[in-house]
């Protein structure tokens, strides 16, 4: 192991001497762990993200923190940008942090990197002022059209709700609602401007890495997908390759989330009125249809990249991260969004690959903002003192349990998390009800062990390490005991 890591860090010591490595970081927006097909989800169609499995090393549980708000995706980019844990990244202000030049891009500019960013963004400062390039700097999710909420909706779906009114698209309810399709441009969303913004993303990268093509200044590239963020919109093609009845309903689907509106995700959530209450096995397979469409044509995107990045001769000296700010659910447990403790709301796909990178998986629990100060040890850069995630470097080498003992997340003040062993416990503060799981024999967190008496000191540890954790990230809100 010693040897190994030994020769590993010597490439890095020639990248640092003669000639630094780039780095690509492709970021997609609310995708689960569950939608890469070369790591055994073979329902979707993911070509050019197998080729980063089979190329490099996959990080197979990796999470996202949580968020102070219903836009999740704020808080992990905020983390991420600025190597910051949760609490500590939402005390601070991103334009401080820029001007004191502590910001991811900032770090690599100091470095004599070039630096460019295009798609999405979301971060409370100026993307222009701290990457020396930039393409379209997208806000938060393209503008949503009033068709796409509450859909696909039959008559009668929500005749038991007492108010309706609440509901987000309600008004254009069955026979009166404009009939919602992925590719119509008339819907504006990922259409606006005439073509798809992940097509515009991809051009504009492409046209990035044909203008460093004699380019001896190493460089940087952020390469921030909207996909596959609602509304989920793509080309027919992608949306045919995936027939309703191919599409199957997840195993632990339900009508209705017992805790939802007492938890923040109730029928007045924006993620969750995208579909109709309660929820059917029929709106989950047209919203998973849409959500696997968005994918495989952003994954075709991503292969364009790909392909430009070697045509170009920079493959061989440039480090490819590819991972998404936090999971969406698309039918898990009664929820449509990402504001919830499961696994398929807080993981992420996270692979990397590049020069002495092997082809392996690796199951060491990893924070999606660890690719931050993983990219500054590969480049030679010293990690700041305010950065809070770890470096993956030591794990690209050989599985090592030596990384976090614990995996912390939050939703706003009303949810926890955390991860340890084989367990893990959510705890709805304001309720003061426990959910408690074996991850090992129940991955899709089905069978709620907190009440069992049988596993009463397994609960009681799981809460004592929660109270121990919050107070090492800073919580503001340690949990009801």
């Amino acid at each position: 192991m010693k040897f190994y890591l030994l020769s590993f860090f010597c490439c890095l010591s020639v990248f640092s001497e003669e000639s630094k490595p780039n780095f690509l970081f492709i970021f997609a927006d609310d995708q689960s762990y569950e939608t890469v097909r070369a790591l055994g989800y073979d329902e979707i169609h993911t070509p050019n993200l197998d080729r980063l499995v089979e190329s490099g090393t996959t990080f197979t549980h990796a999470y996202n923190m949580g968020g102070w708000h219903g836009a999740v995706c704020m808080a992990s980019r905020t983390m991420l940008n600025t190597g910051r844990f949760i609490w500590s990244a939402g005390r601070s202000h991103p334009e401080t942090e820029r001007q004191q030049g502590r910001l991811w891009s900032d770090i690599f500019n100091q470095a004599g990197y070039q630096t460019f960013m295009a798609g999405k963004w979301h971060v409370e400062v100026d993307a222009t002022k701290t990457f020396k390039k930039t393409g379209s700097v997208r806000g938060g999710m393209p503008k949503d059209h009033p068709a796409g909420y509450n859909r696909p909706l039959a008559s009668g779906d929500m005749d038991w709700y007492p108010n309706k009114s609440t509901v987000i698209g309600y008004e254009n309810r069955a026979e009166k609602k404009e009939k919602w399709t992925p590719w119509e441009k008339k819907f504006g969303g990922f259409w606006q401007g005439g073509k798809h913004w992940s097509e515009v993303l991809a051009n504009e990268s492409i046209a990035f890495l044909e203008s460093e093509k004699s380019n001896e200044e190493p460089f940087f590239m952020y390469v921030a997908f909207n996909a596959p963020h609602d509304p989920r919109q793509a080309p027919k093609k992608y949306v045919d390759m995936y027939p309703l009845d191919k599409i199957s309903v997840p195993a632990n689907f339900r009508q209705e989330y017992p805790y939802g509106p007492s938890i923040g995700n109730g029928i007045t959530l924006r993620d969750e009125a995208l579909a109709p209450f309660p929820r059917t096995h029929h709106s989950v397979k047209v919203n998973r249809q849409e959500y696997y469409a968005i994918i495989t044509h952003m994954d075709h995107q991503i292969g364009r990249i790909l392909d430009s990045l070697k045509a170009r001769g920079k493959a061989d000296n440039t480090y490819v991260i590819f991972t998404a700010d936090h999971g969406l659910a698309v039918g898990h447990h009664g929820f449509i969004g990402k504001q919830n403790m499961y696994d398929h709301s807080v993981r992420v796909p996270f692979m990397i690959a590049g020069p002495g990178i092997k082809a392996r998986k690796n199951s060491t629990p990893i924070y999606l903002q660890d690719a931050m100060p993983t990219t500054l040890e590969l480049a030679g850069i010293e990690k700041p003192a305010h950065v809070d995630f770890k470096s993956l470097v030591p794990q690209l080498e050989g599985e090592t349990n030596d990384h976090y003992n614990e995996i912390y997340s939050c939703y706003m003040d009303n949810q926890r998390m955390i991860v340890k062993g084989d367990y893990k416990l959510i705890h709805y503060n304001k309720l003061k009800v426990n959910r408690l799981f074996n991850l090992k024999n129940d991955p899709m967190e089905m069978n709620d062990l907190a009440n069992d008496q049988l596993y009463a000191d397994k609960l009681a540890e799981m809460k004592s390490a929660l109270l121990k954790l919050q107070k090492q990230v800073k919580d503001p809100l340690p949990i009801t005991k």
